[in-house]
């Protein structure tokens, strides 16, 4: 008997599209941009037209998105983290051109922090070698690894040691880089008008509008927004575990009129799961596929990180308990939990990944979220 449901957001009840074409746009002006790399300033614009948005994309993360889904289906599901292992891979292979006569630069800038200051010293080199960019290496880079989540951040530093002959340990876990392409990828999605809010930080560069206001559901709103009346109405409690910031959870819910439904105790975000990370005195990601997310979801907000974090599992009545993703790093978390887990084909590889859902015994694979209702149906 269901009597909890736990949805995730992104490939469930909004389309990701978007955040990945803020990835793209983010990885695009790390590379190209004269604040960062600088490697064309001359293309870089802050106003790119849907086709444009659509050759970055295609340029950076392939045609059919090969980098994106290599990512995904080693269950890596925060858009910041696909960003950096994108970016950081391209930087690597930028050093890898000049090692040959800039290999004591390259061994300092591995062991020091990488901020933006370093950035703009490293494309100042750059600027002085004849070198070009390859997006092309990433899948068969990364083919030959076997790590999963940000484990996947160490294998940049071994690719460091065999590309530059360099050991470091700088691409490992929250690193200055990260927050780098962190605030870059806010500034795109959230837009002038709100990075502050989202980030606490200026924009670099201003002109972005972002892409806030222009959510697009992945069901017709009226609809999703009638199932959660039924669920409601059923006696089923609902709450959310999205790696979405919660800027970018609470404020599209809003306008689609969607948050009226629940209890805002029970929607967590990105910004719980970074809180909670910072009070780890050994620091570890607790993002999913970590189950923490969910965990908070089921026992609400006010309940302290530590007590969700030491939660034992699986959980106690798990079966009771219904979590709703279109990723792996979803399904692992209902596993760790012990709670019952639908696939929504509705994310990124589409229904090309029911494959993958039946491979790891996920107790429903649904083409829509819509699809949930039936599931109650026979409670």
């Amino acid at each position: 008997m269901i009597g909890t449901i736990l949805f995730d957001v992104d490939g469930v009840l909004l389309s990701e599209e978007h955040y990945f074409d803020a990835s793209a746009l983010t990885v695009w002006e790390l590379l190209i941009s004269k604040n960062y790399l600088a490697l064309s300033p001359e293309k870089y614009k802050t106003d790119y037209s849907p086709t444009e948005i659509k050759v970055v994309r295609e340029t950076v993360f392939g045609k059919n998105d090969e980098v994106l889904k290599l990512m995904k289906s080693r269950g890596l599901n925060a858009n910041w983290d696909m960003i950096y292992l994108s970016f950081g891979h391209q930087f690597i292979h930028l050093l890898s051109q000049i090692k040959e006569n800039e290999k004591e630069r390259i061994n300092i800038w591995m062991q020091e922090p990488i901020n933006r200051d370093v950035l703009l010293e490293i494309g100042k080199v750059l600027g002085n070698y004849d070198i070009s960019l390859d997006f092309d290496r990433f899948v068969p880079d990364f083919e030959r690894s076997t790590e999963t989540k940000q484990e996947l951040f160490n294998y940049l530093n071994l690719l460091a040691k065999e590309k530059l002959g360099v050991h470091t340990e700088i691409f490992s876990g929250i690193s200055t880089l990260w927050l780098v392409c962190e605030h870059v990828s806010q500034e795109w999605y959230v837009g002038d008008d709100n990075v502050e809010k989202s980030t606490g930080r200026h924009s670099v560069q201003l002109g972005k509008k972002g892409f806030l206001a222009n959510e697009t559901t992945l069901a017709a709103k009226e609809d999703i927004d009638e199932l959660f009346t039924f669920l409601k109405n059923s006696g089923v409690k609902i709450g959310i575990g999205t790696g979405r910031p919660e800027l970018e959870t609470i404020q599209p819910f809003h306008h689609l009129d969607w948050l009226k439904h629940f209890d805002i105790n029970h929607i967590v975000t990105a910004d719980d799961v970074q809180t909670a990370e910072k009070e780890l005195i050994e620091r570890r990601s607790l993002s999913k596929p970590d189950p923490f997310t969910y965990i908070v979801g089921l026992k609400g907000r006010g309940t302290s990180s530590k007590d969700c974090i030491n939660t034992p599992l699986p959980i106690e009545n798990g079966e009771e308990v219904l979590v709703v993703g279109d990723s792996l790093a979803d399904l692992l978390a209902a596993r760790k939990m012990g709670c019952k887990f639908a696939a929504v084909l509705t994310g990124l590889s589409g229904k090309d990944a029911r494959s993958t859902f039946e491979k790891h015994e996920a107790d429903y694979i649904l083409d829509t979220v819509l699809e949930v209702r039936g599931i109650i149906g026979k409670n």
